[in-house]
């Protein structure tokens, strides 16, 4: 650019230093204000730039030389602990973790992380007490919900567990997930008619989760609604898991209609889709003894590999459970019993006494 009046020129060279030497700076004084230190602005960048390019060491390095200098580092903080995480230093992704809560209370999902990560300390209660703070101060965070209700179902606390989920669906009541759990709990409270409340829900929320229409049908099959039992099963025969057991639950079915053909041979494809388990329920089960002697049991069973569970442990103890109250109710001949929330637990424990007084 070629400037014919020198005044011009002067103006345009006074405007240039002016705006380095007095706006530059205090564009930097407000970045640090409004942002932190300036300096670690640059070295959290320098870090993030050592994690792309896969270089923990030297992140971790920068990271510790940076919270020296500032204790209260909240960023630091937080990319050291999950630098840690990642590297499996669960202890001490947990202290910076609580370093960040520390700087910042604000920050839940770091309360989620030390929970998650107490956990798999195997500090259950420890996971527990920290789950309970978070929600005590952010109710609506139903991931925190689901995992304090996992913790609560394995220490059988499950009254808990459905108090906990029963809030968590007043902010979101379309979750498949708290749906589900609660008919969980709720089945091993023996609370059947809220159970299939909340499997029903669930069903409508998510189509292609099996379990929940196979505990339905068990469901169905301890009220003699079999019909509704059937309808339920045949939607689930195609599970790669649940298909055996809900083939063997029609055989069952049509053993209490009276139609042993027809249950011979739901029984059997059972069998063949997954011989050792499924003998060892048809001879555990007095249901089967009237057809057992023309089923197809393979000679030796030993042979057979056994498929790996995709159900949670959750899943299959409330399928158990259910499966349990099925044998009891048919064993004092489905006495009258209707679906009513209300007296639900006293009818249970009369069957189950019925059932000790049998024995």
């Amino acid at each position: 650019m070629v400037y014919n009046n020198p005044q011009k020129m002067y103006m345009s060279i006074e405007l240039i230093v002016y705006f380095f030497a007095i706006v530059v700076p205090i564009i930097i004084i407000i970045i640090g204000k409004t942002t932190g230190n300036l300096q670690e602005i640059f070295s959290i960048n320098f870090v993030k730039l050592y994690l792309v390019f896969g270089n923990n060491k030297q992140a971790k390095k920068l990271l510790i030389e940076l919270i020296d200098k500032n204790p209260d580092s909240y960023m630091a903080h937080k990319l050291l602990a999950n630098i840690y995480e990642n590297e499996g230093g669960q202890r001490k992704a947990v202290d910076e973790y609580a370093q960040v809560i520390s700087i910042n209370p604000q920050e839940y999902e770091a309360y989620f992380k030390v929970a998650t990560l107490l956990s798999d300390l195997d500090k259950k209660d420890e996971a527990i007490d920290t789950l309970t703070n978070l929600l005590n101060r952010k109710p609506d965070y139903p991931e925190a919900t689901i995992a304090l209700g996992d913790l609560l179902i394995e220490k059988e606390d499950y009254k808990e567990a459905a108090n906990y989920y029963n809030e968590a669906l007043k902010y979101n009541p379309t979750s498949f997930e708290l749906n589900y759990n609660l008919g969980i709990v709720y089945t091993m409270l023996n609370d059947f008619a809220s159970a299939k409340l909340y499997y029903e829900k669930a069903a409508e929320l998510n189509t292609i989760i099996c379990n929940t229409k196979y505990s339905l049908a068990e469901i169905a099959i301890m009220y003699k609604e079999l019909d509704e039992a059937e309808n339920y099963l045949l939607q689930i025969v195609d599970d790669e898991e649940l298909g055996a057991d809900a083939y063997l639950e029609l055989a069952k079915i049509y053993i209490l209609k009276n139609d042993k053909e027809k249950a011979i041979q739901y029984a059997n494809v059972a069998i063949q889709d997954s011989p050792r388990r499924i003998v060892d329920k048809i001879k555990k089960d007095t249901t089967f003894a009237i057809i057992i002697a023309k089923l197809s049991i393979p000679f030796n069973l030993d042979f057979e590999d056994e498929k790996e569970h995709k159900l949670t442990k959750k899943e299959i103890i409330a399928k158990q459970h259910l499966e349990e109250m099925v044998d009891i109710t048919k064993k004092i001949g489905f006495a009258n019993l209707k679906i009513e929330k209300k007296d639900q637990k006293n009818k249970v424990e009369k069957i189950q006494d019925i059932e000790k007084e049998d024995y």
